[in-house]
C-alpha cells in the first residue's frame, strides 16, 4: 500500500509518500488548476496501487474527496489541533507538514475524525441555505423598518400586513430613496417564497426520519433544530455521555485552571455554528412555552445574567436531546435534567 501524507491547500497540495512494501519514499508538489493532482492519482489507479491519503480537516476539499471516492482510495481526515500538537520544531513548512502527516499515518497515531456521508453533507447545505436566506430577509426588513421610522411610522411587525405594506409604499420619498424602497420590497417578495419552499423541504425530510420526529416532541424543538441536531451528531453512539455532546457543540466555557484555582471564561464555540444558534433559539422557545424549563431558567438567571442562563439552557437542551435519541424509547421527552438522566417520565406534545 502507498501511504500519502497530504498538506492540502485550495490551489495545490504538498505530498510525502511511502510504499510500505518496498520502502520507497518521496515528495512532490501537485498543482490543482493544471490538473496535475488529478492525473497523479489516476495514474496510481491505473497501476493498481492501493492508496491511503491523510489530510487535515479543512475546507474546499469536496472535489478531492469525490475524486478519491471515485478511484476507490482511502481518505483519512485528521483533527488539526491534535496534529499541531505533534509538531516539535518551531519551523513550519508545507514539506514538514506533509512529512508529519505521513509519519502519523505510518506509526498508527493519526487522529482520524468521523466524516459524514455525502447525503448528510447535502442536507446540511439545505439548512445552511435556508438560514442564510432568512438572515438576508431579516436585513431587508430592518432596512424597510428604518425607512418607515424616518417617516414617523412605527408599526413593528404590523408593517408587513396589507395595511402596513400599503402605507410603506405610499411614502413620498426622494428619487433614490424611492428606488431603495422599491428594490428592498422586490427582494422581500423574492426571498419569502424561497424560504417557504426550503422550509417545506426540511419538514418533508423530517417526516421520513423517526429520530427527528422523536426529538421534535421536546418543548421548543421544531423540524429545523431536530434535523440539524441529527445531521451534525450523525449517531449518538459517537458520544459516551451528555458532557461530550456539550463540548462537541462548543456550549461549555473555556477553562484556564491551575494550582487549585478554577478560571472559567466564555463559551468555547468550537462546534457547529448553525446548530449552536438553533439550540439557543430552541432554548428560548422552551423557556417560554414549558413551565419546567421556565423554572430552571429563572433559577439560573437569578444567580447569573440572562445571557449566561440561556446559554446554559441551550447546553441542557442539547444533553436532553442526546439522551432522547440515545435511549430510543419512543417519542417522549426526558424529564430529568443533566448529563446522566434517568427514565423518561413525562411526554411533551407539540401543537
Amino acid at each position: 500500500m502507498l501511504i500519502i501524507g497530504c498538506d492540502y491547500h485550495p490551489s495545490l497540495q504538498q505530498i510525502a509518500w511511502l510504499d510500505n512494501e518496498t520502502g520507497e519514499c518521496g515528495e512532490r508538489r501537485l498543482e490543482h488548476s493544471s490538473g496535475e493532482a488529478e492525473r497523479f492519482y489516476r495514474e496510481l489507479k491505473q497501476r493498481g496501487v492501493q492508496v491511503r491519503v491523510g489530510i487535515e480537516a479543512t475546507g474546499h476539499t469536496r472535489w478531492f474527496e469525490r475524486l478519491l471516492a471515485e478511484l476507490q482510495m482511502e481518505l483519512w481526515i485528521g483533527n488539526p489541533a491534535k496534529i499541531a500538537r505533534q509538531r516539535v520544531r518551531k519551523q513550519k513548512t508545507d514539506r514538514q507538514d506533509a512529512q508529519l502527516l505521513l509519519q502519523l499515518l505510518v506509526e498508527g497515531r493519526f487522529p482520524r475524525l468521523w466524516v459524514p456521508s455525502a447525503e448528510n453533507r447535502d442536507l446540511r447545505q439545505l439548512l445552511w441555505h435556508r438560514h442564510r436566506l432568512v438572515q438576508m430577509r431579516t436585513r431587508v426588513k430592518n432596512q424597510l423598518q428604518a425607512i418607515a421610522l424616518n417617516e414617523g411610522v412605527r408599526r413593528q411587525h404590523r408593517l408587513w400586513s396589507k395595511q402596513g405594506r400599503a402605507q410603506l409604499e405610499s411614502f413620498a420619498l426622494g428619487p433614490w430613496s424611492t428606488r431603495r424602497r422599491d428594490d428592498l420590497l422586490r427582494l422581500l417578495d423574492q426571498l419569502t417564497p424561497q424560504i417557504v419552499e426550503l422550509s417545506q423541504a426540511v419538514e418533508q425530510e423530517a417526516e421520513r426520519r423517526p429520530e427527528v420526529q422523536r426529538l421534535m416532541t421536546h418543548p421548543g424543538v421544531g423540524p429545523i433544530t431536530a434535523l440539524a441536531f441529527v445531521l451534525v451528531l450523525g449517531t449518538p453512539q459517537r458520544f459516551r455521555c451528555g458532557k461530550q455532546v456539550g463540548s462537541y457543540l462548543g456550549l461549555i466555557p473555556c477553562e484556564d485552571s491551575s494550582a487549585g484555582k478554577q478560571r472559567l471564561g466564555h463559551l468555547s464555540k468550537q462546534g457547529n455554528v448553525l446548530l449552536r444558534y438553533l439550540l439557543v433559539e430552541a432554548a428560548q422557545t422552551a423557556v417560554r412555552c414549558d413551565v419546567q424549563w421556565r423554572r430552571r431558567f429563572v433559577r439560573l438567571a437569578m444567580r447569573r445574567q440572562r445571557s449566561i442562563a440561556i446559554a446554559a439552557m441551550a447546553r441542557k437542551l442539547a444533553v436532553s436531546l442526546y439522551w432522547m435519541w440515545r435511549q430510543a424509547e419512543g417519542p417522549q421527552a426526558t424529564a430529568p435534567f443533566g448529563s446522566h438522566v434517568g427514565q423518561i417520565e413525562k411526554s411533551h406534545g407539540v401543537q
